[in-house]
């Protein structure tokens, strides 16, 4: 692995559309979610992080090459406009994620054209928002997305997602949440894409407070945090041509015609 001591650069998405138009959410998050998530990245992760925001109807969502370039890692939160972001930036972001890219996604995240394109699945879910508490609970203590992180963490009110949660079995499997009915939910997962690691997270419903949770706030800088890429350089994985004895370079492959 390699060490460094550069700011890890932080891009947080919000979709931005429930704080402007629902008047509930606007008093819980009056900067939008994104801004309230970017401050707790930065309230643990201090100095050693550089932070920028960018939302749906900014130009190309903010998410322009020039901007992913210098993104270590990408936070994702949509929720009711997932139809309306642009396969073009999609393909763009996807095309980061396999180079090498970290990606965490938040709550309803996990239906995003981003988060489902790398899954290869539906990314279904059970839910329910009737005030359930949830009880995250940690499955792999060993975890660096697990520091410092209370077991169980307690969210007072929070939207039900449960089981069967159509996505790939994960990598990482880092929590569990439990709810008032009774139903359980895979809710800290970790993928690998490419060269990219991807933390699905799913507390965060627009209808509660639950990004000012300090536990909760803990959890995504530390996703954050791991999900930098241990290389330097990004790059896509490339398919090479290796001549007879050589073991440590290839040559580009053109295609089989050329």
């Amino acid at each position: 692995m390699t060490v460094t001591t550069t700011p890890l650069r932080v891009t947080v998405w919000g979709e931005n559309r429930h704080e402007k138009l629902e008047e509930h959410v606007a008093k819980i998050y009056p900067e939008g979610m994104h801004t309230t998530i970017a401050q707790g990245i930065e309230e643990n992760l201090g100095g050693a992080v550089a932070l920028r925001t960018a939302t749906l109807d900014d130009p190309e969502h903010g998410l322009t090459d020039e901007v992913l370039a210098a993104t270590d890692v990408l936070t994702w939160w949509g929720h009711a406009a997932h139809g309306e972001v642009s396969d073009e930036v999609v393909a763009r972001v996807h095309r980061h994620v396999l180079s090498g890219m970290g990606l965490v996604v938040l709550h309803s995240g996990h239906w995003s054209k981003i988060f489902v394109k790398l899954m290869g699945t539906s990314c279904t879910l059970r839910w329910r928002s009737e005030r359930d508490r949830e009880l995250v609970w940690t499955v792999d203590p060993t975890h660096p997305i697990a520091e410092g992180v209370p077991h169980p963490l307690i969210i007072d009110q929070q939207e039900m997602y449960g089981e069967f949660f159509d996505i790939p079995t994960p990598d990482e499997l880092v929590f569990v949440s439990s709810f008032s009915g009774g139903e359980v939910f895979r809710s800290g997962c970790t993928f690998r894409r490419g060269h990219g690691k991807i933390f699905y997270f799913s507390p965060g419903d627009q209808d509660f407070p639950v990004y000012h949770h300090k536990d909760v706030r803990k959890v995504i800088a530390n996703g954050v945090r791991w999900a930098r890429a241990d290389r330097l350089d990004r790059r896509m994985p490339e398919l090479l041509r290796y001549e007879t004895g050589e073991f440590s370079k290839g040559g580009a492959y053109q295609g089989p015609l050329r």
